[in-house]
């Protein structure tokens, strides 16, 4: 049975004390609400004064397996109200390995640790594979990649291999599962199915049975009236079509294989005001 308390007064109303930006809270609802009363795993790194174990285990409710990860060994002293707490670093990848083999595969990693690229990227690389279908990997804290910090003097961010970077190649690895694109030599497609992005948190949901479906077009069954194609047309009868373009394509009649390349020259110019 769970506590049906919203999360954030379940914050604070804890046992121990906790900090959390107010603008998560929203976002752990969006995330995590399926999971509340259910058997799962969820796993917090970074424990601090505990605040937040007895938070989640009022929130997910008595069937959940809550787990802390702390590098301060005084943490264990949580075990005693029914935790488990692990000591270790996360940006260790010996320390996962023995970590997922003593618990297993579970369903939630919530990752509130040290905040530095190297930390969440690692933890991210070694936490996947071992998250259940349906499952989700969560970092939060990821406005440290653009060098914002208070009190950590920025963990030298921006930079190329930030996290955040990190993640906008695991976009490119989504869509590397779409048949003949190319691959990266470290790849997580197999395991994650879809990220979303919000204020400061990246959610990676997992379902390797997902990732493993074979894409194909397929085709329906109704009849074929073999309709002419407009999308990468011009032409004075269409709405919204490029006047610039029409004068080129009037001038350029004999070209047509070039004309298309222009086109898209074109308009890739006209779409870099929706990437500054």
């Amino acid at each position: 049975m769970t506590d049906n308390k919203d999360l954030i007064n379940l914050f604070y109303e804890s046992k121990y004390y906790s900090l959390k930006y107010k603008n998560y809270f929203s976002i752990y609802e969006n995330l995590f609400s399926k999971y509340r009363g259910k058997k799962i795993t969820f796993v917090e790194i970074g424990v601090l004064s505990g605040g937040s174990l007895f938070m989640w285990r009022n929130y997910f409710g008595k069937d959940a397996r809550i787990i802390g990860i702390e590098l301060n060994p005084e943490a264990k002293k949580f075990e005693k109200d029914g935790f488990e707490i692990f000591i270790g670093n996360q940006s260790d990848e010996n320390f996962w390995k023995n970590f997922f083999q003593k618990v297993g595969h579970v369903d939630i990693v919530l990752d509130d640790g040290g905040h530095t690229n190297f930390q969440q990227i690692v933890t991210c690389c070694s936490c996947i594979p071992f998250i259940k279908d349906d499952g989700v990997m969560v970092v939060e804290d990821v406005f440290h990649s653009y060098g914002i910090s208070y009190g950590a003097k920025g963990f030298f961010n921006p930079s190329k291999y930030s996290f955040i970077n990190f993640c906008k190649k695991i976009i490119d690895d989504i869509n590397f599962r779409f048949p003949d694109s190319k691959n990266f030599l470290f790849s997580l497609n197999k395991f994650v199915y879809s990220s979303e992005f919000f204020e400061s948190i990246v959610a990676f949901k997992i379902n390797k049975s997902l990732c493993s479906s074979k894409n194909e077009v397929i085709f329906s069954k109704g009849e074929n009236l073999n309709a002419k194609d407009y999308a990468h047309l011009h032409h004075m009868d269409i709405p919204g079509s490029n006047k610039f373009v029409l004068k080129i394509k009037s001038f350029l009649k004999s070209f047509r294989g070039n004309l298309k390349y222009v086109v898209f020259k074109i308009n890739e110019h006209i779409s870099k005001k929706y990437f500054k």
